[in-house]
């Protein structure tokens, strides 16, 4: 039998109550995604005047970021260097591809991942990261 870490309820707070503190620092209005290592919505809040898009769009993304175990980054990249066919993945699993959705990678293992959107992708990350940082990993 194998064992290994999992998200509990205090971690899924700790990391939700992190991304938002970024969010509202940089009066950022954004959605707030986090899902279980097979992509599965565990947490959702969307901030006052975040983007009605927005919230499909976080969830999308943490479910993409748990299921390649990567920063959405590197897919969106992957699409922007020609490789549209990586689209159907996209099609067939309500991923989305593009950067904000972070993996919570604790001992080399996937056990997570946040997703965010609402503003610019990249300021999506920064806030994915500030909740991840909350675990200490």
């Amino acid at each position: 039998m194998i064992t290994r870490k999992a998200l509990t309820l205090a971690d899924v707070q700790a990391i939700a109550a992190g991304a938002e503190a970024e969010a509202k620092k940089n009066d950022w209005k954004v959605s707030i995604a986090i899902t279980d290592d097979g992509g599965h919505l565990l947490h959702f809040q969307r901030l006052d005047g975040a983007p009605t898009q927005s919230t499909y769009i976080s969830q999308g993304k943490a479910k993409a970021a748990a299921y390649a175990r990567k920063p959405t980054k590197g897919l969106e990249e992957v699409i922007g260097n020609g490789r549209t066919a990586f689209l159907t993945a996209a099609a067939v699993s309500d991923m989305v591809l593009l950067e904000g959705g972070e993996p919570i990678i604790v001992d080399g293992v996937c056990i997570g991942a946040v997703g965010v959107s609402g503003v610019k992708s990249s300021d999506d990350s920064v806030i994915a990261l500030a909740g991840i940082a909350k675990l200490g990993v």
